[in-house]
């Protein structure tokens, strides 16, 4: 792996009134692997991920994303920058097919107007785009179903297709595993395993397992703070980390 970073966080910091829900967080991710944020409830790290994707602005540092500072950027410029994002509430459109929820977001990835969506079901370039994004995530069998009709862990599936629909350089997976029963996280686990090292992974999820399993590295967050940072066993084996989080998950 290179050393240049696919995300560089510098000294973020965000509050709300006497709140401190970030407090000088920096850390990286590089390119082509996993690197989970994970931290116990309350830790900061939705509010970091939402300050990451441009749902916030932070109150001071900075956002690098492959070298170019977006800490300013709109959260349709970061998407077109480079960061796509799997959310922890659902945004797979329930009345289209698996298929079709593909094809929306080629047609959006390649900017096209959704006011021509029945064209677009029928048209080949797109459809075989859908298609291989369908089959990265194992679901290239449901393509003709309504989306309503999958399991919870599938659709969490079909989140990450649309995700990576966006052909990121960052995607930020906020808690895949979540809602999953035991086979459904197993497959999202091997899905995202086969993920790592085409596209830089930040993994916020509270299934240790599998994040010991799947990171490459791990930044755990306290109380809005990093208190470490480093390799599965460096964390595993950090006095710090067992007393603040793992001790007492």
């Amino acid at each position: 792996m290179t050393s240049n970073p696919v995300l560089e966080i510098t000294h973020l910091d965000k509050s709300f009134g006497a709140l401190t829900a970030t407090k000088n967080v920096s850390f990286s991710v590089l390119p082509g692997e996993i690197h989970a944020l994970i931290g116990p409830n309350g830790a900061g790290k939705t509010t970091l991920v939402q300050q990451i994707y441009g749902a916030l602005a932070p109150d001071r540092g900075h956002i690098h994303l492959m070298a170019r500072d977006i800490t300013a950027l709109s959260i349709p410029e970061r998407v077109r920058a480079g960061i796509g994002r799997s959310f922890q509430i659902s945004n797979v459109l329930m009345d289209f097919t698996v298929m079709e929820n593909a094809i929306v977001a080629e047609q959006a990835r390649l900017g096209q107007s959704f006011r021509f969506l029945k064209p677009a079901f029928g048209d080949k370039d797109l459809k075989a785009a859908a298609c291989d994004i369908l089959r990265r995530v194992g679901l290239e069998g449901r393509a003709g179903y309504p989306a309503s009709d999958l399991a919870h862990g599938e659709r969490r599936m079909l989140e990450l297709a649309l995700a990576l629909a966006t052909a990121p350089q960052l995607l930020l997976l906020d808690e895949p595993m979540a809602g999953a029963g035991t086979e459904e996280s197993q497959r999202m686990s091997e899905i995202i395993e086969r993920l790592r090292g085409d596209v830089a992974i930040l993994l916020i999820e509270h299934d240790m397992d599998a994040v010991f399993r799947l990171a490459d590295r791990i930044t755990v967050l306290v109380e809005g703070a990093v208190i470490a940072s480093g390799t599965a066993d460096e964390i595993s084996n950090s006095a710090a980390v067992q007393t603040a989080y793992l001790g007492s998950a």
